[in-house]
């Protein structure tokens, strides 16, 4: 996964465990597309403090998700489902009924799986 898809990831589930200090730069800099430069020049803070501070939150954040796994389980949910919306997307206009059963066995297994997983 692309580094900063990634990062808007894990900020969108685990940012809110920053503290206001850290979700604001790290949200200029990872969200906002903004440089160092302009976020320590907004902040009053340096340019090596800005990225120590980002390089920080990263660490923080991956911990999280080492722990909870929140990132990893959206991620296998949304491939599921969009598996899901293929099987459905085929079912149409479909005839064979044999054909027809085994797909709808299939979506019965991935949901049964999404569901168990929670």
């Amino acid at each position: 996964m692309e580094k900063i898809v990634r990062q808007a990831l894990l900020f969108d589930f685990y940012g809110e465990l920053l503290t206001e200090h850290q979700k604001n730069i790290y949200s200029d800099i990872i969200l906002d597309d903004l440089s160092y430069s302009e976020v320590a020049r907004d902040e009053g803070i340096s340019r090596q403090g800005v990225y120590d501070l980002v390089k920080r939150c990263d660490k923080i954040l991956e911990e999280y998700e080492e722990k909870l796994r929140l990132v990893e389980k959206f991620l296998d949910t949304k491939e599921r489902v969009s598996r899901i919306h293929d099987l459905a997307t085929d079912l149409k206009g479909m005839t064979d009924r044999e054909e027809l059963q085994e797909k709808l066995n299939e979506i019965e297994e991935i949901s049964k799986a999404i569901y168990e997983s929670y």
